[in-house]
């Protein structure tokens, strides 16, 4: 194992948050684009980006204000999409060190985002404070500058190209879960029943009374469901599938 003073640095940490930073500038000019055309003004955008750092929570989140939807269906929909980060805190919290003390757990628990989190699990000795602390830096800044770029320069641009460039995140998420329901068949399954069942509420008159938001929520939380009862457990294809 590496020196530990050496590696649980906020240089080193800095360093290593370096690809995670350029790629959330990229996928943040989208959504201050996104955010724009949904009716927020850029520095709303601005503060939404640097207060959540939650790629599909924000998107959601955005689709539901700009739907004049309700405080239950951004409680729900934030709930279902962003529990996922209690569990890697959960697990990251097994590979700290002893200067992770109960206070800068609760700050840069705020810096927990599925790239970073890979990362910090990822590396060759316990995670400090500070090796933690510069990990997140520039992914914030990253995603916050892009945001910025995009709710600027989207009304700028051309309205061809920013409506192009406003998809760009959703085109993120495909390439999130496509790899792994081509791996896994549970997974794929459950991606296609959610899309099944999305399909169904939206153009089936009697579910007409759900919106957007609470429509995605029952989709992905059904789909979930129901693969978890009926569809087998295979070790093997789970192994393949990480």
């Amino acid at each position: 194992m590496a020196n530990k003073n050496q590696d649980n640095t906020y240089k080193r940490g800095f360093n290593d948050g370096l690809a995670i930073g350029l790629g959330y500038l990229s996928v943040s000019f989208s959504f201050g684009i996104m955010a724009v055309s949904s009716g927020l003004t850029w520095w709303q955008a601005v503060i939404i980006s640097i207060s959540n750092l939650t790629s599909a929570g924000q998107v959601a989140g955005v689709g539901i204000m700009a739907a004049s939807g309700t405080l239950i269906e951004m409680f729900l929909s934030q709930l279902v999409i962003n529990i996922r980060y209690s569990l890697m805190a959960i697990s990251l919290s097994q590979k700290v060190d002893s200067s992770m003390n109960l206070p800068s757990r609760a700050i840069l628990g705020y810096g927990i985002t599925d790239e970073i989190f890979g990362v910090a699990m990822a590396a060759d000795h316990d995670v400090g404070r500070r090796y933690f602390a510069g990990l997140m830096t520039l992914p914030i800044l990253g995603w916050t500058l892009g945001t910025l770029l995009g709710a600027v320069l989207g009304s700028i641009l051309p309205e061809n190209l920013t409506v192009a460039l406003a998809i760009g995140i959703y085109g993120m998420f495909v390439a999130i879960v496509l790899p792994v329901a081509k791996k896994n068949k549970r997974i794929l399954t459950v991606v296609l029943m959610a899309i099944m069942f999305a399909l169904i509420i939206r153009y089936v008159p009697f579910f007409s009374f759900l919106s957007g938001g609470f429509a995605a929520i029952v989709s992905a939380v059904l789909a979930s469901a129901i693969g978890a009862f009926i569809l087998p457990v295979d070790d093997i294809d789970d192994k393949e599938a990480v």
